[in-house]
Formats: C-alpha cells, structure tokens, sequence
C-alpha cells in the first residue's frame, strides 16, 4: 500500500485500507473474538510494514484495552508520527455517572484525556463522534472539536455513526462559523448494507467529508465462512456465536451471497477480497477499515486492492444487492428525472474530463479512484 488520498476536504493523507482494532484485547464488550497483545503485535506490524497509516480504535473497544495494547506496540516500532491514530468517544465509561457518557463537552473532553493516557501520546490525529447520543446540540460538539484541535490534542475532527441531516448540520456550522471542519464520516458500508447511498453518499461528496467505511464483509457473513442450512446457517464466527449472536439472515443476504461467491470464483480471489475492493472503489470511499485475526487474514485482505472488479461482474454484484429506493429518493433518480424533471434533454454538473483527479504517482489516471 504505496497509494495514499486526501482524507475529504483536508490535507491528511490515508492509506485506503485501514486497521480495524476492535479485536485488540480480551476484556469487555468485544472479548468474545478479541486477541492478546502477543496475537496483536504481529497484526499490527504487518500492517504497517505494508505501507498502512491509517489506524482505528476506540475508547469503548474491550473495555480500553485496545487503545493500551496500541499504545504500546506504536510505541515499541517506533512509529507514532507516521501513523494517522483514530479514536472515538461517546459510549459510557461509568454507568453511574450522566456524564460520563453521550456527546457533551464534559464528556469529550474527559474521554480524550483518558484515550491520550491510554495510548501514551500528547495528540490525536483523528477523532470521532462515536454514535449521535440523539440530545447533545451539535454546536456544542463542533465547538469543542474546534478548541481541541486549537490546543493541539487533536489534529482532525470526524462523525461516525450519525443521521445525515446532524452530519450536514455540523459541517455547515463549521463552515459558517470557520471552526475546524469534519474531514471524515465513518459508517457501516458492505454489499448487503447499502443504506448510505441514498443521502449519505452525495452528503460526502458534496460537503467534503470522505466515507470510511467499517464492517465492508459484514461482521465475516461475506467471506464465505457461513453457509445456509435447513434451521438457518452454519459456520463458525460471530454470527453464530450464541454469547454475542448477529442479526438475522434474510434471503437478500443469501441472494448477495451467492452473486459475490461467483464473481470471486470467476476472478479467481477470494470472497472478502471482492467485497473489500468493491466498497472501496465505490463513489465518496476515501478508506476501508479492514480487521484481522491473523498476519496471514490480514495479508489476503490487503491484496483486495490488487485487482479490478470487471464492468459486467460490478453490474452481477450490484443488481443481486440492489437497496430498495423509497419516496422521496426515487424522485432523485436519472430515470425518474429524465422522465418528468427534463424529458428528451441530456444535462450533466459538469462535462467528462472538467476535473480529472490529481495523483502525484505512477498510476496512470484511469486507475485513480478519488475518495
């Protein structure tokens, strides 16, 4: 991974592949998959051995323990400036105290000091709204992004896991009010999770925060691991894992299933490598949180990129996972347009070619996928 993108409307440059660490340690909500420092360790330098920089953890992940494993193996490579370390707050931390939770300046700030003890570093490169606490006025949360990064204890601020109105909202305050902006908007995206598209999507492109897009196999359900039975599906992972059960399988599941298990046997790769490439190669996806159990996962799901998804497999992939368009978004789509809004006329934003995409490489330009 030599390749790296602006991160939205910033200056910071990511690689597209990202390291998920939600399974860095064995305490807490995630212990059910999480791993030791020692499994962790080799994880970790693999990933930045293979030119990654972009690193996501949590407050909330096993109990705290991600944010000090990380911590620790940053700290023994060596490696803390050239990493871009993402973090998140908003999950409670002390289920006796208010605010010692949600989305309020009190909290924020609390919740940083702590991740910064935790990782054993003065700043944050990028930080995140966990998960809209539905109450917290989102002037409150920009204002206090925008004296953190004043201060210097962070460098970048971003949402994760909001409503596209709040998201729209905070990056126009921001704009109005010239605080720091959101460079980045972190959201589940896979080929039987298309709800973004509808609003999220062109939010992205059009107020300059690129997606990064977590859970692109579906919590394992797109690698192939997990095969339909007779009572519902077999296969072992989370998804049947009866102390932390998934959602239920529905017959679109299978249905997307089946299509991506073809193409990948047609390409030749794997299952989760055709799903990895084809989030990331989806309009507004300028990164793509990848998690491994093992160097040797990890290694397979970095190769996702390593190859192009054909014209006629893309269409196979995305008619079989087609999301349902609803009022009022059918009314924004080219067919419904061109058949009420402007009849018989072809009218475009812009004509092909008006701002091809700048890459200071090797890669020729008809291989570059801005995010």
């Amino acid at each position: 991974m030599n390749d790296y993108y602006l991160l939205g409307r910033s200056g910071l440059r990511v690689s597209r592949l990202a390291l998920g660490t939600m399974n860095f340690g064995v305490d807490g909500f995630h212990a059910a998959y999480g791993k030791t420092e020692e499994e962790a360790e080799p994880i970790f330098r693999r990933y930045v051995e293979a030119g990654g920089n972009l690193i996501d953890t949590a407050d909330f992940y096993t109990a705290g323990e991600s944010e000090r494993i990380l911590g620790r193996l940053i700290d023994r490579a060596g490696v803390r400036d050239r990493l871009v370390l993402t973090s998140k707050f908003t999950n409670t931390i002390d289920p006796s105290d208010p605010n010692a939770s949600g989305n309020g300046r009190k909290h924020i700030i609390r919740a940083l000091d702590a991740s910064l003890r935790r990782l054993g570093t003065d700043y944050i490169d990028l930080y995140l709204l966990h998960t809209w606490d539905r109450i917290t006025p989102v002037e409150e949360v920009v204002q206090t992004f925008d004296d953190l990064v004043r201060v210097g204890k962070i460098r970048y601020a971003g949402l994760s896991d909001v409503p596209a109105w709040y998201a729209a909202r905070a990056q126009s305050y921001a704009e109005a009010h010239a605080l720091a902006p959101m460079v980045t908007l972190q959201l589940p995206y896979s080929l039987v999770f298309r709800d973004i598209e509808a609003e999220f999507v062109p939010m992205g492109q059009s107020l300059g925060m690129g997606l990064t897009a977590w859970s692109p196999v579906s919590g394992g359900l797109l690698t192939g691991k997990y095969r339909r039975t007779g009572d519902g599906m077999s296969g072992a992972g989370r998804l049947t894992n009866p102390d932390a059960p998934g959602r239920e399988i529905n017959p679109r599941d299978w249905q997307v299933i089946e299509a991506l298990e073809s193409v990948a046997a047609d390409l030749g790769r794997s299952m989760a490598q055709v799903a990895i490439n084809w989030v990331a190669t989806q309009p507004a996806v300028a990164s793509v949180i990848v998690g491994a159990s093992s160097p040797e996962q990890l290694d397979s799901n970095l190769a996702a990129l390593d190859f192009e998804i054909p014209a006629d497999a893309r269409r196979r992939l995305e008619q079989a996972s087609a999301p349902h368009v609803g009022m009022p978004h059918v009314m924004f789509t080219p067919q419904y347009q061109s058949w009420v809004v402007s009849p018989g006329l072809g009218i475009g934003d812009k004509p092909a070619g008006y701002a091809p995409p700048v890459f200071n490489g090797a890669v020729p330009p008809s291989e570059v996928v801005s995010g």
